[in-house]
Formats: structure tokens, C-alpha cells, sequence
């Protein structure tokens, strides 16, 4: 699989699940939007539909505008009017849009099953067979919940 530099981290540059799509807020991504998400996190500025059709000059201008329109709509791109284009950006990083799929997926996971300590057991046991320095990490990250859950708490 490839990989790419982010901030100074390297990362698959895809990251998809079920079936090799990724899922935005609103559901899966297609093909053609996956590929389109993932230039512009690579551009990492705005772009125009023009701009976009140089990196897919077979498809139509008009497949490209509905596709990134499609990309808006469904909460994964920011637009903003220039002249008479429109311009877009990626609403979240590659990293962000991960941490989103992953706590849905484990959401799901845990609503549909009533096993939820397996859950959980299986989770934690695949980061130790990972690396056992992210146990630490995975521990530390917990307790910052904790700590952002009783702030929340105690703020009401």
C-alpha cells in the first residue's frame, strides 16, 4: 500500500472501509469521489472544478462539478463562491476523517453487539500485538476522555 507524508507522519493514502470505500459523515464515498478527496488533500488548497479536470482529463467538466458538489453536500468539502467558480477545500485532514470512521464503526459495533467487553478486549489486544507503546498511548487517550466527559459534567 502507499503511503504519504502528513504532518510528519506517514499514512496510507487511502484509508478506506467495507468494501474499499471510505465513509463520509454521511455515508460511503464512490470511487470517483474517493479519488477526488484524496487530490485535494494532496493539493492542500483550494481548487476549481478547471482545476480539477487536469488531474481527470477524460471525464466530462460537468461529471467533475457534480461530483464536488456531491463532496459538499454530503459535509466533506468546504466552498466558497470566487467570481463565477466555485471553490473547494477538504473539510478534515486524512487523519481526521479516519478518527471519525473509526469511532462510527466502533459505535455500530458496540450498539450491535452485547458483548461489548469482547469488543473492547479484542481492541485492546490488537494494539498490544501492534506495539505495546500504544497501550500508553491508548491509556493516556482514555483518561483525557475521562477528563473532557467529567468537565462536561460538572459544566452543566
Amino acid at each position: 500500500m502507499s503511503t504519504r507524508r502528513t504532518h510528519g507522519r506517514r499514512i496510507p493514502a487511502a484509508t478506506r472501509f467495507g468494501g474499499g470505500r471510505l465513509l463520509g459523515p454521511l455515508g460511503p464515498l464512490g470511487p470517483l469521489e474517493t479519488q477526488m478527496l484524496e487530490l485535494l488533500w494532496r493539493q492542500d488548497l483550494a481548487v476549481t472544478v478547471r482545476d480539477v479536470s487536469r488531474a481527470f482529463p477524460t471525464l466530462a467538466y460537468t461529471t467533475l462539478m457534480t461530483t464536488l458538489d456531491r463532496l459538499y453536500r454530503k459535509g466533506v468539502l468546504l466552498r466558497r463562491r470566487c467570481g463565477r467558480a466555485f471553490e473547494y477545500q477538504a473539510r478534515y485532514s486524512q487523519d481526521a476523517l479516519l478518527g471519525e470512521q473509526v469511532s462510527l464503526q466502533v459505535a455500530d459495533l458496540l450498539a450491535a453487539c452485547g458483548a461489548r467487553t469482547a469488543i473492547l478486549s479484542g481492541l485492546v489486544n490488537a494494539v498490544g500485538r501492534r506495539d505495546a507503546a500504544l497501550l500508553d498511548e491508548l491509556e493516556a487517550l482514555v483518561q483525557t476522555e475521562r477528563r473532557r466527559l467529567k468537565d462536561k459534567e460538572e459544566s452543566r
